[in-house]
């Protein structure tokens, strides 16, 4: 796949932040799809707190220190990678822009870092890992049963993933309000008739209708291929989740197919942090599936401290949930992260622009993380650590 030139719209010199890169995402595609990608659950305040909690840690520079170099890199799972963040996995990214996966996996592995791919994804898993030279890891939801799973799991393997991410938090869909009211549903599984109350939103984005189209339109899920019947319909997504929830007396059967590390993702609690590593976990993610479950539970670097105490140096820890800017990437890492996911600051950029846009966002990260450390007098990532932050005395002492 060959990198697009960037479009003028995201190569503006006033593109200085994710915010900037959500703004031309949300003129671009139709209100449904904008509101599936940048939604939360139910009242949204796990959502908004995601992002907001972060104003809580504050920092402690150390002044009147040079810093001619930082160092960016860090090892997750015994890569290296260039720098401290990943892409996690985001569904329907094909509907944002039709190279979807294709255009993340290119721009990580280009930074390179790693890019991690939704069993929700419409592009086949032997192009995305083709496409990135950064290590690619799969994301596994049990959609379509264990033998869809052992499937899909086959060709990770044989196509070079370097790990399995399990996502445990999705026994059911949240209950997203946006994406019931503006259409969503209608746009990928409905009938003509149904979708005809939202067409004027998707008439309105022609440049996103005609890229649309050219795509070929909803096409079926190629990474779930139910045995006997073939890939999955995306119109079944959510009655699929529902069908496939995964429990710890999952996780034998999981490890028998999966011989490499297996990251465990959506882990709040200390308890929970216990069981992933008593279930063979090599590393942990901390999140609330970015607000878009279960509404009203901690902000996902509220929760980290908690964690890390627990897992005591046993795995490693990332986290994701409301990373915007380099300096959140900081206080996650400052909290005791290994690295985080980003998620909704990489989408938008490909809903914006595809890889360019994505390109740009992991450009606006990676500059802002580095010049972070600069102004904090910290050499580099791993030297991070809780000497640079404050956090609230409530967080001591929960």
């Amino acid at each position: 796949m060959q990198t697009r030139k960037r479009p003028r719209a995201v190569q503006s010199p006033h593109i200085v932040s994710v915010s900037d890169l959500r703004l031309i995402a949300r003129r671009r595609i139709p209100r449904s799809v904008f509101d599936y990608l940048d939604g939360g659950a139910e009242a949204e305040f796990t959502l908004r707190e995601n992002c907001r909690v972060f104003e809580d840690v504050t920092f402690h520079p150390r002044h009147a220190v040079v810093v001619p170099q930082c160092e960016l890199c860090t090892r997750v799972l015994g890569l290296d990678l260039s720098v401290p963040f990943l892409l996690a996995p985001v569904g329907y990214s094909r509907l944002m822009h039709p190279d979807g996966e294709l255009a993340a996996a290119h721009a990580a592995g280009s930074v390179g870092t790693a890019y991690i791919l939704s069993t929700i994804s419409g592009h086949k898993m032997e192009n995305v890992k083709t496409v990135s030279t950064g290590p690619v890891f799969y994301q596994l939801y049990l959609m379509g049963g264990r033998g869809a799973a052992e499937s899909a799991l086959q060709r990770a393997r044989a196509a070079g993933f370097a790990a399995l991410v399990v996502t445990i938090d999705t026994p059911v869909s949240g209950m997203r309000e946006r994406d019931f009211r503006n259409g969503m549903k209608e746009l990928v599984s409905g009938s003509l008739l149904e979708k005809i109350p939202f067409l004027p939103q998707i008439l309105s984005r022609p440049g996103w209708l005609a890229s649309f189209l050219r795509d070929g339109g909803i096409q079926p899920l190629p990474n779930v291929v139910v045995p006997g019947k073939g890939p999955m319909p995306l119109i079944d997504v959510s009655v699929a989740l529902a069908e496939s929830a995964v429990t710890w007396s999952d996780f034998h059967w999981i490890r028998e197919c999966w011989p490499g590390p297996i990251v465990v993702k959506g882990v709040l609690t200390a308890d929970d942090a216990r069981r992933a590593i008593d279930h063979g976990a090599s590393a942990i993610s901390v999140s609330n599936h970015g607000g878009r479950q279960l509404d009203c539970v901690s902000a996902s670097l509220r929760a980290l401290p908690a964690v890390v105490k627990a897992v005591n140096g046993q795995v490693e820890v990332l986290m994701d949930g409301g990373i915007r800017r380099g300096s959140d990437i900081v206080k996650a890492l400052c909290l005791g992260a290994r690295a985080v996911l980003i998620g909704r600051a990489y989408a938008y950029g490909l809903a914006a622009a595809g890889e360019p846009g994505v390109s740009r966002a992991l450009e606006i990260l990676r500059t802002d993380l580095e010049r972070t450390l600069r102004l904090l007098g910290c050499a580099s990532v791993g030297a991070l650590d809780r000497s640079y932050v404050s956090v609230p005395k409530s967080w001591e002492t929960d």
